[in-house]
């Protein structure tokens, strides 16, 4: 409500109407005191950055930090920067995180609320990611929605995209909620929007970025069966993305389950099946293809002018048997860089995704688009303390992935891959700006 003088607690004097300095002088300092309030009560509510309350006892362990980040802060970048490569550092205690919880962030995915299904330990939340050789800063969400105001994004791939769509939104949650814009009521594909910013943050559900269709419910392993039509674009997401600025593409996980391998509408082989006479190939025969399809899509759509940023697989972390067979994830703290390797198939999956993002970048740059790559492969290997393990559900519930430990917590280390990409369009602005400055001739 807008406070006028007229308004202000007090009540006139007769002797006041005689002593008109006085009175004035008075009124002025009542104005003044009576707005500092008004200041000092409106804009924590307006700019909720410092500690929030929290009541639910699965959050009582959890302190929100109180980190100020300026709203006019400079948009800086070290000069080490260009020579450093932020991907390859360390994990680093952070007892400043989290920066917001379960109960300030309606954003969370109910399988990777760990507080509220009693995750008992939080040291989880309290690291950040330090490279090799300069620094990576927490992220500053003021900052993020300055470089995106006007502007799109969409997320493409599976439920880890999507994971940290969710993230992205609780981090942002410290400036302004979005609002849904969605045209449809299917949780898979939804846009949402920065009212205040006009920026609009989307997400499209392709986890194998191409043309899938379920075969069979059950299929070999009882996690269905998938027909994948390796050389065939997946238009539901493929139409969409002409408008967009940036676009996050991933994949990865999906690929472990059953499928027949399709080109030209012929199986040529399948991931597998069991299913006689149909060779059975490794992973990466349909994981390279399908990759190489999805960014062939990108390049082939005339009016997309974005920027595609490849975010690179998470590695799961089961220990003990796999995923359907007792495995789990039970660590409480990261692993350091020489006490784990990249190795075996996780490392054929990740050189996969390097290769042909490489072809992809070579044959977009010549039609002027920009790719980039989110490297998070090697700073999530080391977190095997992050996942949900039995804390994405109730104990009693009937769950298909009862261990999860393919997804990350809620606040979590997956809340480092805004940093990351803050730190990408960052550098993105840095380049382009340089550009302007040095034009080729």
């Amino acid at each position: 409500m807008k406070v006028t003088s007229d308004e202000l607690p007090y009540e006139k004097n007769k002797n006041q109407q005689q002593q008109g300095i006085t009175f004035r002088s008075t009124s002025r300092t009542l104005i003044l005191v009576t707005l500092t309030l008004i200041i000092l009560t409106v804009v924590p509510l307006y700019y909720p950055l410092h500690r929030y309350p929290t009541t639910n006892a699965s959050t009582s362990d959890t302190n929100i930090s109180q980190v100020d980040h300026p709203q006019d802060e400079v948009i800086t970048i070290n000069d080490n920067h260009h020579k450093c490569d932020v991907f390859s550092g360390e994990w680093v205690p952070n007892p400043d995180a989290p920066y917001y919880d379960n109960m300030t962030c309606w954003a969370i995915h109910e399988h990777q609320n760990c507080q509220k299904y009693g995750r008992p330990d939080s040291d989880f939340m309290k690291w950040r990611w330090k490279p090799d050789g300069c620094d990576l800063p927490i992220f500053n969400p003021y900052q993020f929605l300055e470089i995106v105001r006007d502007k799109s994004l969409a997320f493409v791939g599976d439920s880890v995209g999507r994971n940290q769509m969710q993230s992205l939104i609780c981090m942002l949650s410290r400036v302004e909620y979005p609002i849904d814009k969605s045209e449809t009521t299917d949780e898979n594909f939804k846009h949402w929007y920065y009212v205040s910013y006009n920026f609009t943050l989307a997400t499209y559900w392709s986890p194998f970025l191409v043309k899938a269709e379920e075969a069979n419910a059950d299929g070999p392993t009882h996690t269905g069966l998938f027909n994948l039509y390796l050389d065939e674009f997946n238009e539901k997401w493929t139409t969409q993305i002409d408008d967009f600025n940036y676009l996050i593409i991933n994949a990865g996980h999906w690929f472990w389950r059953p499928a027949l391998y399709y080109v030209n509408r012929e199986v040529v082989g399948c991931r597998f099946c069991q299913i006689q006479n149909i060779t059975d190939y490794p992973m990466t025969f349909g994981y390279r293809k399908a990759i190489r399809t999805a960014l062939r899509a990108i390049n082939s759509r005339e009016k997309f002018k974005g920027i595609t940023i490849l975010r690179t697989f998470a590695p799961m972390h089961f220990e003990g048997g796999e995923w359907n067979s007792g495995g789990n994830c039970l660590r409480r703290k990261p692993f350091k860089s020489n006490e784990i390797t990249l190795e075996g198939v996780n490392l054929e999956l990740y050189m996969t995704q390097i290769e042909e993002f490489r072809r992809a970048e070579k044959i977009g740059k010549a039609r002027g688009l920009k790719y980039r790559l989110l490297d998070t492969t090697q700073a999530m290997l080391l977190r095997p303390d992050g996942h949900p393990s039995r804390y994405g559900h109730w104990p009693n519930e009937n769950v298909t992935l009862y261990n999860d430990c393919v997804h990350w917590c809620l606040p979590g280390p997956i809340d480092t891959w805004s940093d990351f990409l803050l730190h990408t369009l960052k550098m993105e602005g840095l380049r382009s700006a340089e550009e302007r400055s040095h034009p080729r001739g």
